[in-house]
């Protein structure tokens, strides 16, 4: 969903360590047949403090899949977001890859051949509850690689009470939102709109900018088309109208990564931001009165919202097919899928957990970014190149809005490497 948020740090040597030791301690097994083996789960944390680590849901997981299946045990290792999708990279190259990881990005794996597909893995059961636009996210050439974990849409989060104190309404239009935060900043907001383009989850932020103003990262046909005339006019737009007019608050741009973007509306500083379930029930336990409108466009609201998804996914290199596909299945329950929804505010992958959902009065709050993920629009999930892709906008897009930059030459850059990592697939 990559979708990243503070917690104790678990460090690459360690990790490493851990897997070393896995491999001397998995026995025998595989794909032919149950046996004494130890499967190495790596998976990214959402918790935003010990107290609400992931690596508390995942060691119940296992603990109740370990005691279902006897002859099999799950190594757990929760790492940072920040961290996650680098470090699991470095040990498959180390030749040291988890049986399953849970991460942002499937497609380079896939492609290498280092993945077992759903149908290898997965019960049929499974396999056929995943939501349709999820499942279609995870396929390449019409076969399911990446198995859709959590999902999230978005919407734009406004303060109420700073609103109503600055006399203003929800904003509809890019025009409202400069409006508005100039009133903001009047009224002596720090964030009248916060702009997280730090590394952390920048590719997001990014896409719903690009979305609102009638572009994206692809064109019709599925090429990448970073520097289309509306995306440069999307960014001109931002440098000009907020970050140019210090709207965006105290740290800029290039430097404020979603977390902390989130901590601060939490905390009242944040006039408006583009927001997802989780930080809903966190600014309201601090007292905040939360609005939520869809995305605002150029010329009205955006038709369609962002849709992103993280992602598990099945490692060859242990040969522990039928072990794996055992524990997907556990984990995929709706009991599972839901306790994970609801820990952190997500929504659910599969059908029936989204049934149960959207059904369950103590979830109406999550029912419109429910209502917004079947017509959503994801990140490129599919294309190989896009884990280089992403990576080079969380290095690079904040400096597109800097006062005094040239948004449409640092797209034109992002759009020439993006061009050469796809021809490279």
């Amino acid at each position: 969903m990559g979708e990243a948020v503070q917690r104790r740090f678990v460090g690459l040597t360690a990790a490493v360590a851990a897997l070393a030791m896995t491999a001397t301690l998995a026995g025998c097994g595989g794909d032919g047949g149950p046996g004494d083996v130890t499967l190495k789960l790596v998976a990214a944390d959402y918790g935003t403090s010990p107290e609400n680590s992931s690596e508390k849901y995942w060691s119940g997981v296992a603990a109740g899949f370990e005691k279902e299946h006897p002859g099999i045990k799950v190594d757990v290792t929760v790492l940072h977001w920040k961290d996650v999708d680098r470090e699991v990279a470095a040990m498959v190259k180390a030749g040291n890859a988890p049986d399953v990881a849970q991460i942002g990005a499937y497609a380079d794996y896939a492609k290498a051949g280092k993945l077992y597909t759903a149908d290898e893995m997965l019960a049929i059961r499974t396999t056929a509850n995943f939501l349709p636009r999820l499942a279609d996210a995870g396929k390449i050439d019409g076969t399911l690689y990446g198995l859709p974990f959590v999902a999230s849409t978005r919407l734009l989060f406004y303060n109420k009470e700073l609103f109503d104190e600055a006399g203003l309404g929800a904003p509809e239009t890019w025009d409202d939102i400069r409006s508005d935060a100039a009133a903001l900043k009047a009224e002596g907001v720090d964030y009248p709109f916060a702009l997280p383009l730090g590394e952390e989850e920048a590719q997001a932020e990014t896409l719903m900018w690009l979305l609102s103003g009638g572009g994206g990262y692809t064109d019709d046909v599925g090429a990448y088309d970073l520097d289309s005339a509306q995306n440069i006019a999307t960014f001109r737009w931002l440098r000009d109208n907020l970050v140019g007019e210090g709207l965006t608050g105290p740290v800029e741009p290039s430097k404020l990564d979603r977390a902390k973007a989130f901590e601060a509306f939490a905390d009242g500083e944040v006039g408006m931001l583009n927001g997802h379930p989780t930080l809903m029930d966190k600014a309201e336990a601090k007292g905040i009165k939360v609005g939520m409108v869809p995305l605002p466009g150029f010329d009205g609201p955006t038709k369609g919202s962002m849709g992103v998804a993280d992602w598990m996914m099945g490692f060859k290199e242990n040969g522990h097919r039928q072990e794996t596909g055992k524990f997907l299945d556990y984990a995929y329950s709706d009991e599972n899928v839901l306790e994970f929804a609801e820990s952190y505010d997500l929504l659910p992958v599969t059908g029936s957990a989204s049934a149960a959902m959207e059904t369950d009065k103590k979830h109406k709050k999550l029912r419109p970014f429910l209502a917004a993920l079947p017509n959503s629009t994801l990140i490129p999930y599919s294309k190989t190149s896009w884990a280089t892709v992403s990576d080079g906008i969380k290095k690079k897009i904040g400096s597109a809005v800097a006062p005094g930059s040239n948004p449409e030459s640092i797209l034109g850059e992002l759009a020439t490497e993006a061009s050469q990592a796809e021809a490279a697939e």
